[in-house]
Protein backbone atom coordinates (compact mmCIF):
# COMPACT_ATOMS: atom_id res chain seq x y z
CA UNK A 1 0.00 0.00 0.00
CA UNK A 2 0.95 3.46 -0.46
CA UNK A 3 0.90 6.41 1.71
CA UNK A 4 -2.06 9.22 1.04
CA UNK A 5 -0.04 12.09 1.93
CA UNK A 6 1.98 11.20 -1.17
CA UNK A 7 -0.35 10.39 -3.64
CA UNK A 8 -2.56 12.30 -5.91
CA UNK A 9 -6.36 12.16 -6.48
CA UNK A 10 -7.45 11.72 -10.08
CA UNK A 11 -9.85 10.75 -12.32
CA UNK A 12 -9.72 8.38 -14.57
CA UNK A 13 -10.21 10.08 -18.35
CA UNK A 14 -11.49 6.97 -19.76
CA UNK A 15 -13.91 6.13 -17.10
CA UNK A 16 -14.31 8.84 -15.10
CA UNK A 17 -13.39 6.81 -11.60
CA UNK A 18 -11.82 8.71 -8.72
CA UNK A 19 -8.79 7.53 -7.76
CA UNK A 20 -5.43 8.17 -5.88
CA UNK A 21 -2.13 7.95 -7.79
CA UNK A 22 0.79 6.99 -6.04
CA UNK A 23 4.11 8.02 -6.98
CA UNK A 24 5.78 5.80 -9.01
CA UNK A 25 9.85 4.98 -9.76
CA UNK A 26 11.37 5.60 -13.19
CA UNK A 27 10.38 2.43 -15.49
CA UNK A 28 6.96 1.96 -13.61
CA UNK A 29 3.72 2.32 -14.92
CA UNK A 30 0.45 3.69 -13.08
CA UNK A 31 -3.36 1.82 -14.48
CA UNK A 32 -6.50 2.65 -13.40
CA UNK A 33 -7.94 0.20 -10.96
CA UNK A 34 -11.47 -0.21 -13.21
CA UNK A 35 -10.70 -0.04 -16.98
CA UNK A 36 -6.52 -0.67 -16.96
CA UNK A 37 -6.06 2.43 -18.74
CA UNK A 38 -2.46 3.97 -18.60
CA UNK A 39 -2.81 6.77 -16.27
CA UNK A 40 0.88 7.83 -16.33
CA UNK A 41 4.48 6.52 -16.58
CA UNK A 42 7.57 7.41 -15.48
CA UNK A 43 9.99 7.14 -18.30
CA UNK A 44 14.02 7.32 -17.47
CA UNK A 45 15.86 10.04 -19.65
CA UNK A 46 13.45 13.19 -18.18
CA UNK A 47 13.21 15.63 -20.45
CA UNK A 48 16.90 15.86 -22.10
CA UNK A 49 15.99 12.30 -24.28
CA UNK A 50 12.06 13.03 -25.22
CA UNK A 51 14.04 16.89 -26.11
CA UNK A 52 16.39 15.05 -28.44
CA UNK A 53 14.76 13.07 -30.45
CA UNK A 54 12.09 15.62 -31.21
CA UNK A 55 14.76 17.93 -32.69
CA UNK A 56 16.32 15.24 -34.56
CA UNK A 57 12.83 14.16 -36.15
CA UNK A 58 12.57 17.93 -36.56
CA UNK A 59 16.10 18.43 -38.46
CA UNK A 60 15.43 15.25 -40.72
CA UNK A 61 12.46 16.64 -41.90
CA UNK A 62 14.12 19.38 -43.86
CA UNK A 63 16.34 16.95 -46.08
CA UNK A 64 13.04 14.54 -46.11
CA UNK A 65 11.00 17.62 -47.67
CA UNK A 66 13.64 19.15 -50.04
CA UNK A 67 15.59 16.04 -51.67
CA UNK A 68 13.67 13.31 -53.90
CA UNK A 69 11.98 10.42 -51.83
CA UNK A 70 11.43 8.31 -55.01
CA UNK A 71 12.79 7.88 -58.33
CA UNK A 72 11.24 5.32 -61.53
CA UNK A 73 13.06 4.65 -64.57
CA UNK A 74 11.21 3.09 -67.79
CA UNK A 75 12.43 2.88 -71.58
CA UNK A 76 14.97 5.73 -70.58
CA UNK A 77 12.66 8.10 -68.98
CA UNK A 78 12.90 9.29 -65.32
CA UNK A 79 10.77 10.98 -62.61
CA UNK A 80 11.30 11.85 -59.11
CA UNK A 81 8.82 12.02 -56.16
CA UNK A 82 9.37 14.24 -53.89
CA UNK A 83 6.70 14.83 -50.69
CA UNK A 84 5.48 17.96 -52.34
CA UNK A 85 4.98 16.31 -55.90
CA UNK A 86 1.97 14.09 -55.61
CA UNK A 87 0.38 17.25 -53.66
CA UNK A 88 1.26 19.24 -56.52
CA UNK A 89 -0.29 16.50 -59.04
CA UNK A 90 -2.92 16.02 -57.26
CA UNK A 91 -4.46 19.80 -57.35
CA UNK A 92 -3.46 20.54 -60.70
CA UNK A 93 -5.58 16.78 -62.15
CA UNK A 94 -8.66 18.41 -59.91
CA UNK A 95 -8.23 16.56 -56.35
CA UNK A 96 -7.81 19.39 -54.18
CA UNK A 97 -9.54 17.85 -51.38
CA UNK A 98 -6.81 14.61 -51.42
CA UNK A 99 -3.83 17.68 -52.31
CA UNK A 100 -5.08 19.29 -49.10
CA UNK A 101 -5.15 16.40 -46.74
CA UNK A 102 -1.69 14.75 -48.31
CA UNK A 103 -0.12 18.46 -47.61
CA UNK A 104 -1.73 18.75 -44.13
CA UNK A 105 -0.29 15.13 -42.62
CA UNK A 106 2.54 14.60 -44.33
CA UNK A 107 4.41 18.22 -44.19
CA UNK A 108 2.38 20.80 -42.59
CA UNK A 109 1.31 18.98 -39.57
CA UNK A 110 4.39 16.93 -39.26
CA UNK A 111 6.67 20.42 -38.97
CA UNK A 112 4.31 22.62 -36.68
CA UNK A 113 3.79 19.52 -34.35
CA UNK A 114 7.66 19.46 -33.92
CA UNK A 115 8.44 22.58 -33.82
CA UNK A 116 5.43 23.51 -31.08
CA UNK A 117 7.28 20.05 -28.95
CA UNK A 118 10.59 21.06 -29.01
CA UNK A 119 9.63 24.66 -27.82
CA UNK A 120 7.56 23.31 -25.16
CA UNK A 121 10.19 21.02 -24.19
CA UNK A 122 13.42 22.86 -24.68
CA UNK A 123 12.01 25.96 -22.53
CA UNK A 124 11.37 23.32 -19.81
CA UNK A 125 15.09 22.37 -20.18
CA UNK A 126 16.54 25.73 -20.44
CA UNK A 127 14.31 27.94 -18.87
CA UNK A 128 12.49 29.70 -21.27
CA UNK A 129 9.01 31.86 -21.67
CA UNK A 130 6.93 30.77 -18.98
CA UNK A 131 2.84 29.49 -19.53
CA UNK A 132 3.37 27.32 -22.41
CA UNK A 133 0.50 24.96 -21.36
CA UNK A 134 -1.79 26.01 -24.54
CA UNK A 135 1.10 25.19 -26.68
CA UNK A 136 1.57 21.88 -25.18
CA UNK A 137 -2.12 21.24 -25.55
CA UNK A 138 -1.95 22.00 -29.12
CA UNK A 139 0.69 19.17 -29.53
CA UNK A 140 -1.36 16.90 -28.12
CA UNK A 141 -4.72 17.94 -30.91
CA UNK A 142 -2.52 17.62 -33.82
CA UNK A 143 -0.59 14.10 -32.96
CA UNK A 144 -3.08 11.91 -34.38
CA UNK A 145 -3.02 14.02 -37.30
CA UNK A 146 0.50 13.65 -38.38
CA UNK A 147 1.36 10.63 -40.01
CA UNK A 148 4.96 10.48 -41.12
CA UNK A 149 5.06 6.57 -40.31
CA UNK A 150 1.56 6.19 -42.38
CA UNK A 151 2.72 7.83 -45.22
CA UNK A 152 6.11 5.43 -44.74
CA UNK A 153 4.05 2.05 -45.25
CA UNK A 154 1.79 3.30 -48.02
CA UNK A 155 4.62 3.91 -49.97
CA UNK A 156 6.19 0.74 -49.07
CA UNK A 157 3.30 -0.22 -50.95
CA UNK A 158 3.79 2.23 -53.90
CA UNK A 159 7.29 0.52 -54.53
CA UNK A 160 5.90 -2.77 -54.23
CA UNK A 161 3.30 -1.97 -57.35
CA UNK A 162 6.14 0.20 -59.05
CA UNK A 163 8.75 -2.14 -59.05
CA UNK A 164 6.02 -4.38 -61.91
CA UNK A 165 6.60 -1.88 -64.55
CA UNK A 166 9.55 0.29 -64.13
CA UNK A 167 13.37 0.25 -62.06
CA UNK A 168 12.60 2.32 -58.37
CA UNK A 169 14.99 4.08 -56.53
CA UNK A 170 14.53 5.47 -52.92
CA UNK A 171 16.14 8.96 -52.70
CA UNK A 172 18.18 11.08 -49.93
CA UNK A 173 14.78 12.27 -48.98
CA UNK A 174 13.44 8.40 -48.60
CA UNK A 175 16.24 7.77 -46.12
CA UNK A 176 15.67 11.22 -44.36
CA UNK A 177 12.00 10.56 -44.42
CA UNK A 178 12.65 7.04 -42.61
CA UNK A 179 15.02 8.20 -39.95
CA UNK A 180 12.58 10.86 -39.01
CA UNK A 181 9.75 8.34 -38.27
CA UNK A 182 11.94 6.26 -36.60
CA UNK A 183 13.07 9.30 -34.06
CA UNK A 184 9.32 9.85 -33.24
CA UNK A 185 8.66 6.35 -32.39
CA UNK A 186 11.54 6.68 -30.33
CA UNK A 187 10.46 9.82 -28.82
CA UNK A 188 6.62 8.50 -28.04
CA UNK A 189 8.17 5.40 -26.07
CA UNK A 190 10.29 7.94 -24.33
CA UNK A 191 7.80 11.02 -23.48
CA UNK A 192 5.98 11.24 -20.32
CA UNK A 193 3.28 13.48 -20.75
CA UNK A 194 2.24 14.05 -16.82
CA UNK A 195 5.61 15.16 -16.08
CA UNK A 196 5.69 17.64 -18.76
CA UNK A 197 2.29 19.24 -17.57
CA UNK A 198 3.61 19.06 -14.58
CA UNK A 199 6.94 21.00 -15.43
CA UNK A 200 4.52 23.94 -17.25
CA UNK A 201 2.42 23.80 -13.81
CA UNK A 202 2.76 21.96 -11.17
CA UNK A 203 -0.81 20.73 -9.55
CA UNK A 204 -2.08 22.42 -6.18
CA UNK A 205 -3.59 20.56 -3.45
CA UNK A 206 -7.26 20.69 -3.28
CA UNK A 207 -9.18 20.34 -0.23
CA UNK A 208 -9.87 16.27 1.10
CA UNK A 209 -13.56 15.76 -0.19
CA UNK A 210 -13.83 19.06 -2.42
CA UNK A 211 -15.94 18.50 -5.38
CA UNK A 212 -13.33 18.52 -8.47
CA UNK A 213 -13.75 18.63 -12.15
CA UNK A 214 -10.83 17.37 -14.48
CA UNK A 215 -9.48 19.02 -17.16
CA UNK A 216 -10.06 17.08 -20.94
CA UNK A 217 -7.44 18.38 -22.35
CA UNK A 218 -4.26 18.06 -19.27
CA UNK A 219 -6.45 16.12 -16.98
CA UNK A 220 -5.38 19.13 -13.89
CA UNK A 221 -8.56 18.81 -10.72
CA UNK A 222 -10.04 22.21 -10.24
CA UNK A 223 -12.84 23.33 -8.34
CA UNK A 224 -16.04 22.25 -9.89
CA UNK A 225 -17.16 25.90 -9.32
CA UNK A 226 -14.91 26.57 -12.00
CA UNK A 227 -16.53 24.56 -15.14
CA UNK A 228 -17.26 26.46 -18.10
CA UNK A 229 -14.18 28.70 -17.10
CA UNK A 230 -10.65 28.09 -18.62
CA UNK A 231 -8.27 25.59 -17.16
CA UNK A 232 -5.31 27.87 -15.33
CA UNK A 233 -2.73 25.40 -16.82
CA UNK A 234 -4.01 24.93 -20.88
CA UNK A 235 -6.45 27.56 -21.29
CA UNK A 236 -8.73 24.76 -22.74
CA UNK A 237 -12.67 25.31 -21.04
CA UNK A 238 -13.67 23.23 -18.26
CA UNK A 239 -16.32 20.55 -18.60
CA UNK A 240 -16.87 17.65 -16.60
CA UNK A 241 -18.13 15.86 -19.96
CA UNK A 242 -17.33 16.51 -23.60
CA UNK A 243 -20.46 18.75 -24.97
CA UNK A 244 -22.91 16.86 -27.26
CA UNK A 245 -20.27 13.59 -27.36
CA UNK A 246 -23.36 11.66 -28.32
CA UNK A 247 -25.01 13.77 -30.44
CA UNK A 248 -21.94 14.80 -33.41
CA UNK A 249 -20.72 11.30 -32.58
CA UNK A 250 -23.80 9.83 -34.20
CA UNK A 251 -23.78 12.01 -36.87
CA UNK A 252 -20.14 11.52 -38.01
CA UNK A 253 -21.16 7.81 -37.47
CA UNK A 254 -23.77 8.08 -40.07
CA UNK A 255 -21.52 10.23 -42.39
CA UNK A 256 -19.26 7.89 -42.53
CA UNK A 257 -21.31 4.90 -43.44
CA UNK A 258 -23.11 6.82 -46.14
CA UNK A 259 -19.55 7.69 -47.55
CA UNK A 260 -18.15 3.94 -47.07
CA UNK A 261 -20.75 2.69 -50.49
CA UNK A 262 -18.57 4.93 -52.82
CA UNK A 263 -15.88 4.69 -51.05
CA UNK A 264 -15.26 0.72 -51.90
CA UNK A 265 -17.76 0.81 -55.01
CA UNK A 266 -15.55 3.79 -56.79
CA UNK A 267 -12.27 3.21 -58.43
CA UNK A 268 -9.59 4.91 -56.34
CA UNK A 269 -7.38 5.42 -59.04
CA UNK A 270 -6.72 4.01 -62.41
CA UNK A 271 -3.60 2.84 -64.82
CA UNK A 272 -3.33 3.80 -68.22
CA UNK A 273 -0.85 1.62 -69.72
CA UNK A 274 -0.02 0.93 -73.26
CA UNK A 275 -4.09 1.67 -73.77
CA UNK A 276 -4.90 -0.77 -71.62
CA UNK A 277 -7.37 1.07 -69.00
CA UNK A 278 -7.49 -0.55 -65.59
CA UNK A 279 -9.76 1.11 -62.82
CA UNK A 280 -9.14 -0.35 -59.10
CA UNK A 281 -10.91 -0.31 -56.45
CA UNK A 282 -10.03 -0.89 -52.88
CA UNK A 283 -10.71 -4.69 -53.22
CA UNK A 284 -8.81 -4.66 -56.52
CA UNK A 285 -5.76 -3.49 -55.98
CA UNK A 286 -5.83 -6.07 -52.86
CA UNK A 287 -6.56 -8.46 -55.48
CA UNK A 288 -3.61 -7.12 -57.15
CA UNK A 289 -1.16 -7.51 -54.25
CA UNK A 290 -2.38 -10.97 -54.26
CA UNK A 291 -1.25 -12.02 -57.24
CA UNK A 292 1.71 -10.49 -57.27
CA UNK A 293 2.66 -13.08 -54.31
CA UNK A 294 2.87 -9.72 -51.37
CA UNK A 295 0.99 -11.45 -49.11
CA UNK A 296 2.36 -9.12 -46.15
CA UNK A 297 1.11 -5.70 -47.72
CA UNK A 298 -2.11 -7.37 -48.81
CA UNK A 299 -2.76 -8.33 -45.20
CA UNK A 300 -1.60 -4.17 -44.65
CA UNK A 301 -3.92 -2.82 -46.68
CA UNK A 302 -6.97 -5.11 -46.02
CA UNK A 303 -6.80 -4.31 -42.96
CA UNK A 304 -6.01 -0.60 -42.41
CA UNK A 305 -8.59 -0.01 -45.63
CA UNK A 306 -11.32 -2.72 -44.92
CA UNK A 307 -11.24 -3.79 -41.74
CA UNK A 308 -10.01 -0.61 -39.50
CA UNK A 309 -12.68 1.63 -40.94
CA UNK A 310 -15.73 -0.80 -40.57
CA UNK A 311 -14.25 -1.69 -37.02
CA UNK A 312 -14.47 2.26 -36.20
CA UNK A 313 -17.78 2.68 -37.69
CA UNK A 314 -19.87 -0.56 -36.34
CA UNK A 315 -17.76 -0.05 -32.84
CA UNK A 316 -19.06 3.24 -32.00
CA UNK A 317 -22.56 2.33 -33.41
CA UNK A 318 -22.47 -0.09 -30.35
CA UNK A 319 -21.48 1.89 -27.82
CA UNK A 320 -24.47 4.42 -29.12
CA UNK A 321 -26.54 1.84 -28.96
CA UNK A 322 -25.56 0.29 -25.37
CA UNK A 323 -24.90 3.77 -24.03
CA UNK A 324 -28.69 4.74 -24.88
CA UNK A 325 -29.89 1.67 -23.24
CA UNK A 326 -28.02 2.63 -19.95
CA UNK A 327 -26.62 -0.90 -20.36
CA UNK A 328 -23.79 -1.89 -18.12
CA UNK A 329 -22.80 -4.94 -19.95
CA UNK A 330 -18.99 -5.15 -21.19
CA UNK A 331 -18.32 -1.81 -20.15
CA UNK A 332 -14.31 -2.21 -19.92
CA UNK A 333 -14.14 -4.10 -23.17
CA UNK A 334 -16.04 -1.40 -24.50
CA UNK A 335 -13.38 1.13 -22.95
CA UNK A 336 -10.58 -0.74 -24.36
CA UNK A 337 -12.35 -1.24 -27.74
CA UNK A 338 -13.05 2.59 -27.89
CA UNK A 339 -8.94 3.23 -26.78
CA UNK A 340 -8.03 0.72 -29.82
CA UNK A 341 -10.55 2.68 -32.12
CA UNK A 342 -8.99 6.46 -31.28
CA UNK A 343 -5.67 4.67 -31.74
CA UNK A 344 -5.50 3.06 -35.42
CA UNK A 345 -7.58 5.39 -36.98
CA UNK A 346 -5.13 6.86 -38.67
CA UNK A 347 -3.67 4.00 -40.81
CA UNK A 348 -6.51 4.08 -43.29
CA UNK A 349 -4.67 6.28 -44.71
CA UNK A 350 -2.30 4.63 -46.31
CA UNK A 351 -4.14 4.32 -49.95
CA UNK A 352 -4.38 8.06 -49.90
CA UNK A 353 -0.49 7.74 -49.36
CA UNK A 354 0.12 5.42 -51.91
CA UNK A 355 -2.04 7.31 -54.52
CA UNK A 356 -0.03 10.96 -53.72
CA UNK A 357 3.06 8.41 -54.98
CA UNK A 358 1.82 6.74 -57.54
CA UNK A 359 -0.21 9.87 -59.73
CA UNK A 360 3.06 11.59 -59.20
CA UNK A 361 5.78 9.13 -60.49
CA UNK A 362 4.11 7.22 -63.21
CA UNK A 363 3.75 9.62 -65.84
CA UNK A 364 5.10 8.23 -68.91
CA UNK A 365 2.42 9.67 -71.14
CA UNK A 366 0.77 6.87 -73.61
CA UNK A 367 3.05 4.35 -72.12
CA UNK A 368 2.20 4.03 -68.63
CA UNK A 369 0.17 6.39 -66.27
CA UNK A 370 -2.00 6.52 -63.13
CA UNK A 371 -4.41 8.53 -62.44
CA UNK A 372 -6.47 9.39 -59.13
CA UNK A 373 -10.38 8.34 -58.90
CA UNK A 374 -13.63 9.52 -57.12
CA UNK A 375 -13.39 6.57 -55.05
CA UNK A 376 -10.46 8.04 -53.01
CA UNK A 377 -11.86 11.21 -52.17
CA UNK A 378 -15.07 9.73 -50.83
CA UNK A 379 -12.06 7.42 -48.79
CA UNK A 380 -10.30 10.25 -47.93
CA UNK A 381 -13.50 11.84 -46.31
CA UNK A 382 -14.16 8.44 -44.22
CA UNK A 383 -11.06 8.58 -42.85
CA UNK A 384 -11.04 12.26 -41.58
CA UNK A 385 -15.26 11.70 -40.94
CA UNK A 386 -14.00 8.72 -37.92
CA UNK A 387 -11.02 10.15 -36.76
CA UNK A 388 -13.03 13.02 -35.93
CA UNK A 389 -16.15 10.47 -34.60
CA UNK A 390 -13.42 9.03 -32.49
CA UNK A 391 -12.17 12.13 -31.02
CA UNK A 392 -15.89 13.56 -30.64
CA UNK A 393 -16.85 10.29 -28.44
CA UNK A 394 -16.18 10.23 -24.47
CA UNK A 395 -16.13 6.92 -23.39
CA UNK A 396 -17.12 8.11 -19.40
CA UNK A 397 -20.53 8.85 -20.64
CA UNK A 398 -21.14 4.77 -20.96
CA UNK A 399 -19.82 4.31 -17.30
CA UNK A 400 -22.23 7.47 -16.43
CA UNK A 401 -25.33 5.94 -18.01
CA UNK A 402 -24.74 2.43 -16.43
CA UNK A 403 -24.81 3.77 -12.99
CA UNK A 404 -27.88 3.31 -11.24
CA UNK A 405 -29.84 7.07 -11.13
CA UNK A 406 -29.09 8.60 -7.74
Amino acid sequence: MFERSHAERIACPDCGLVQWLPEIAAGQVAQCVQCAKMLTRRNRGGIDVPLTLAATALVLLIPANLAPLMSVSERGAQRENWLSTGVATLWSAGYEFLAILVAAFTIVIPFLYLTLLVTVLGSIRFGGPPRLGRVFRWTEHLRPWMMIEVYLVGACVAYSRLQKIAFVNVGLGGWCLMASAFALLLFAAKLDERRIWDALAPRRPLAAGAAVINCIACELPVPMARALERCPRCEAVLHERKPFALHRTTALVIAGFVLLIPANLLPILTIEQLGSIDPNTILGGIRELIRAHLWPLAVIVFVASVIVPLTKLFGLTWMLLLTHQRSGRYLVGRTRLYRMIDLIGRWSNIDIFMLSILVALVRFGVLSQVRAGFGAMAFGAVVIVTMVASRAFDSRLMWDAARPPA
